[in-house]
């Protein structure tokens, strides 16, 4: 895991903020709702790899 992918992620969150903001002022908080979860879903994707690998470590570490 690099620093990349920290900024990756700290982008798509400051991105998804003010997206919110703006579509929540606008009076759409539907589509508000809707571009946070699919930030959410997309940097979930980033992050479920390294959390798997971080989960074959520790079983490969306590041999279980």
């Amino acid at each position: 895991m690099g620093v990349s992918l920290i900024f990756k992620i700290a982008a798509v969150g400051i991105l998804i903020t003010i997206l919110d903001q703006v579509l929540k002022h606008s009076g759409r908080a539907e589509q508000a709702f809707l571009i946070s979860l699919a930030g959410l879903i997309l940097v979930l994707t980033w992050i479920v790899p390294y959390i798997y690998e971080l989960f074959e470590t520790i079983q490969t570490l306590f041999a279980l």
